[in-house]
Formats: C-alpha cells, sequence, structure tokens
C-alpha cells in the first residue's frame, strides 16, 4: 500500500508532503485545482517519463518520493533479481535536474527507468476512463477468467512447458537447416577429408621427412666427408688415433710424478677414448649410407603432398591441417548421423507437445467451467450500476497454435439492452459503460487474487447519483481487503470514503501553488455541501452532506 507521498518541485507544487492509510481514501478538488498534477507527480515514481517542463523553478531539481508497504507483494524474488535491498516499507525516488538528466532510485540504490516501472505496475493500478480499453484485450479478459478458475499455478506450469517446446522446435528447426546445408557440401567435405586422412599427418612429420630428404639427396657428398674424416683419424703415420696413442704413452710415464700429472693422464686417456669411438661411428655411418633413389623419390613425394596440402588449406603447418582434418570429420560426421539425429528431436517435440497440449486443455476446460460465474456476477453487478439489461457471451473455442496464456481463443460479446445484438465491448459499449463494466470486474479480480493499490481516476464521471452512489459503495466494499483510491467530483462517492483530502490552489507571494489536506470531519460536510449546491452553502446542501456522510 501507498504510505506517504512527498512532491518537491513539481508542476504548481512547491513542496506537498501526505500520509495515506489502507481503506477507502478520496480525493477531491475543483476542476484545474491540480489532482491531474497529483497524478502527474506519482506517475513519476511509478516509472512514467518526465518532462523538463513540468519543474517549477527551472533552477532547482524536482523530487518525488512514495513509500510503500511492499511485504503482502510477495517481492522479494524481484528484489533479488535486480540486486537491490528488500525492505518491507519501501522507498521509491525520482530526481529530475535542470538540465534533465532523470534518475530513479529504490531504497537508495540507483535503478533504471525499465526496473522502476516494473515495479511500478506491482505496486498501484491507476485506472481512468481511457484506460478503461485494456478491457477490451482478450489477454485481459482471460486474466479475470483465469484468476475466477485459480489458474495461476497452472498457467506457470503452461508457461514453462511452452518455453520448453519453443526450445525444442527452434532446435529441430537449426538441425533441419544444418542439414540442408551440410548436405549440399557433404560430398566434398568427404573428398577433402579422404584426402586428408591418406596424409601422413602427424606432429614433427615434416621436420623429419624433410631431414631424410637432405640426406638422401646428398649421398656422394655425405660418404666422401665421412671417408675422409675416418682416414684422417686412422692414417698409420698421421692419423690423429695414432699420434694420441704417443701422446697417451708419454702422459702415462708422466703421471707417477705426481696428482697433477695423473689428471692428465687420465684427460688424455679420456680424449683417446672418445676419438677411437668416433673413428668407429664414422666407419658405421660410412657403411650405412647408400644411394637410394627409390626411398629418395617416396620421400619426396611424401613432402609434395604435405606442401599441395598446406597450399590448398591455406595451413601453415601440419597442426593447421589436423585441425582441418578434424572439422572436416565432425562436419562429414554430422552429415551422416544428421537424419538419426532429428528423428530422435522430432520424438522429443512430439513428447513435449502432448505434455503442452494436456495441460492447455486443462486450462481450457477450468475456464470454460467459470464462465458461467463469470457471466453471472456480471450481470447482477451491473443492475445496480444502471445497464439492468445488461448482457454477455463468453465463449472459448480452441485455437490451431499454443498462445502464451493457453491454446483458447475467446469471444467476449456484451450487450446492453433487450434485443440488441451482441458486439464486442469496444464496438457496442459507451465510455460510461466500459467504466462501470470495469470497476465490477475489478471487483470480482479483488475476491480472487491480491491486486495493487487501486487509484480510480474519475471513472464515475457522467454517471447519476443513484449509479454513482452504488459505485462508491463497490469501492468502499474493495477497501475491506486492499487500498482504494477515488478521484472524484461525486459527492455521493467521496462521502463512501475513509479518509477524505483535498486538492486546492492557494495565491501566495504573486504565484499560483497547488496543496493538498487531509479534511476533518465537518471540514468534509462543508466539502461535499460545495460539491452538492455550489459555493454558497444553503442548509438544505448542508443537511443533504451529513445524510450522506452517515
Amino acid at each position: 500500500m501507498l504510505n506517504s507521498l512527498s512532491i518537491k518541485n513539481y508542476a504548481l507544487i512547491d513542496r506537498l508532503e501526505v500520509s495515506f492509510s489502507k481503506g477507502f481514501t478520496v480525493i477531491t478538488g475543483e476542476t484545474g485545482a491540480g489532482k491531474s498534477i497529483l497524478l502527474g507527480g506519482l506517475s513519476l515514481v511509478l516509472g512514467k517519463r518526465a518532462d523538463l517542463s513540468s519543474l517549477r523553478n527551472k533552477s532547482l531539481k524536482c523530487v518525488v518520493e512514495a513509500q510503500f508497504g511492499v511485504g503482502a507483494y510477495g517481492l522479494q524474488s524481484f528484489f533479488a533479481e535486480n540486486d537491490l535491498d528488500y525492505e518491507e516499507m519501501t522507498i521509491v525516488r525520482r530526481e529530475i535536474s535542470p538540465s534533465g538528466k532523470s534518475r530513479a532510485f529504490i531504497n537508495d540504490s540507483p535503478v533504471t527507468l525499465n526496473v522502476l516501472a516494473q515495479l511500478g505496475n506491482r505496486l498501484i493500478d491507476v485506472h481512468s476512463q481511457h484506460q478503461t480499453l485494456q478491457l477490451t484485450e482478450t489477454d485481459f479478459q482471460l486474466k479475470v477468467i483465469d484468476a475466477l478458475a485459480g489458474n495461476g499455478d497452472l498457467l506457470s506450469s503452461y508457461r514453462s512447458q511452452l518455453l520448453t517446446y519453443q526450445k525444442i522446435t527452434k532446435e529441430l528447426e537449426e538441425m533441419r537447416r544444418l542439414r540442408q546445408h551440410a548436405l549440399k557440401e557433404h560430398d566434398y567435405n568427404s573428398f577433402l577429408l579422404k584426402e586428408l586422412e591418406a596424409a601422413p599427418l602427424q606432429l614433427g612429420i615434416q621436420e623429419e621427412l624433410e631431414a631424410q630428404y637432405e640426406q638422401l639427396s646428398n649421398v656422394e657428398t655425405i660418404l666422401e666427408q665421412l671417408s675422409t674424416a675416418h682416414q684422417l683419424l686412422n692414417d698409420e703415420q698421421q692419423g690423429v688415433l695414432n699420434l694420441l696413442s704417443q701422446v697417451k704413452q708419454y702422459a702415462a710415464k708422466l703421471s707417477s710424478f705426481g696428482n697433477q700429472f695423473m689428471d692428465l693422464n687420465n684427460r688424455i686417456q679420456s680424449v683417446f677414448i672418445e676419438t677411437d669411438d668416433i673413428a668407429s661411428e664414422l666407419w658405421a655411418l660410412h657403411e650405412q649410407m647408400e644411394a637410394n633413389p627409390v626411398l629418395l623419390d617416396e620421400v619426396n613425394a611424401k613432402l609434395q603432398l604435405l606442401y599441395d596440402l598446406q597450399k590448398k588449406h591455406g595451413a601453415l603447418g601440419i597442426p593447421e591441417l589436423i585441425d582441418i582434418r578434424e572439422n572436416l570429420a565432425q562436419k562429414v560426421g554430422i552429415a551422416d548421423n544428421i537424419d538419426t539425429d532429428i528423428l530422435k528431436k522430432e520424438e522429443e517435440l512430439q513428447t513435449a507437445e502432448k505434455v503442452l497440449q494436456q495441460t492447455a486443455g486443462d486450462l481450457g476446460r477450468r475456464r470454460n467451467k467459470v464462465v458461467p460465474q463469470l457471466q453471472a456476477q456480471l450481470e447482477e453487478s451491473l443492475i445496480s450500476l444502471g445497464i439492468p439489461n445488461a448482457s454477455f457471451s463468453i465463449e472459448l473455442e480452441t485455437a490451431s497454435s499454443f498462445k502464451h496464456n493457453g491454446k483458447d481463443e475467446l469471444s467476449f460479446l456484451f450487450s446492453a439492452n433487450k434485443g440488441s445484438a451482441y458486439g464486442e465491448l469496444k464496438k457496442v459499449a459507451s465510455g460510461g459503460e466500459l467504466s462501470r463494466i470495469m470497476l465490477t470486474i475489478k471487483s470480482v479480480l479483488a475476491k480472487y487474487e491480491h491486486l495493487p493499490t487501486l487509484m480510480f481516476d474519475e471513472i464515475d464521471t457522467g454517471v447519476s447519483g443513484e449509479i454513482s452512489n452504488r459505485m462508491g459503495d463497490i469501492m468502499n466494499e474493495m477497501s475491506q481487503s486492499m487500498q482504494i483510491f477515488s478521484i472524484t467530483h461525486i459527492p455521493q462517492v467521496a462521502s463512501k470514503g475513509d479518509y477524505h483530502f483535498k486538492v486546492y490552489k492557494e495565491d501566495k507571494d504573486g504565484a499560483t501553488h497547488t496543496l493538498m489536506k487531509k479534511l476533518s470531519s465537518e471540514e468534509r460536510v462543508v466539502e461535499l455541501a460545495e460539491m452538492l449546491g455550489g459555493k454558497t452553502l444553503s442548509d438544505s446542501a448542508m443537511a443533504h452532506a451529513r445524510e450522506l456522510l452517515n
């Protein structure tokens, strides 16, 4: 419920602070006194767009702040989803700077206008005559029926199942599109894959083949170099090994003359052993090395294949070719298995559709069950609101496709007079009739679901005294379970309020100001008398006013 409202520097309001209570609050005032200004200020904290022209003093910022008791609205998840501190007494604030910049806050945390509007829709429902067009919308009409049928949990299940169904449908469409695309390229991809699978694609293979190719293509040079090196080491006269053997003998004779000669001898012995081993390995390599034109051609062919594949696929090396091979294998595999996967997905979709169809059917059956009850309640209530011959024709038919709220096509027709044909509400009901129908529907809804604070903005305009008296009674009855506001020009409605506020203008310091005050019991009598008979307070008007309040 709305606990308090503070408005600073907005339109004709310098500063306004007012507190409200639960129950039925009426707001009255002469035409042009500023009731619309009050609503405009309130709309800012409900997330409506700001207008720089609404600043009274263009050099100061406009601040509108409202405190709401939100304990009964179950908004904890909303606050958590938007990373806001949850407080049962929540403060919503809107600021408009002289530069036109707008800022919004919920419990002192800055929020976007969209988040503010989402919260505002859950806190206050401002209902005026032009908003009765909502009554003609199928979604709203089904919402009324669902409230009577207690379909809240079933609708949640349906919407969850619908999301699953839509997800599977989208996946199936994507798989079919992929199949169509994959089949077009399947043959070409298969050819490329076989070509790559036939190639020796292992990490390091290219470097190994290139080294082998260098050896095979330079055999004669290698043999010549190995032979010469071996000869230099093993020549009987001047070979390195022969000379080292003599050095080794001299070192052995010196080794007994001290540790330093012993170390030197050991080192010479090691050099001789290593050199002798090198000579043996040179000869072994010489013996193994031979010209092999056939192997050279094989190695050359493998290298050329790798070079050609790299050029063909724009790859820089073997690792990239391996990645391309794996991607092609995946594409070919998908194409090979896509029909099986699509068949599984189609079966999954059939199962989801069957579940969704069952839930949609349950919704339809529950809706049809309460339609006669809704028709009877509406027609009975409208009798006392001056439409004694009101008649509704509400029918549900199964639609061909799933909708966000079920699979029902709703026909919600109305006739205000006997013998008149049924027609759509927006075509056959007048503005005044729509207002009364909407009030009746809101009163029905209030019995079945927890509505936010309702603010009726002059929906009683143009109705007679007796009908307005009944409208006031309905609002008062609704206020037993929720907070109701009514901005009205009708004294019969104003007399039904638990609390009465008056909006008025006052000229001060050469400027006009809009003010608002809560009326005492005697002030209410005077206000109602003025609404009944004008500024000149006659005894009959005062008596009539007291009679209305009693």
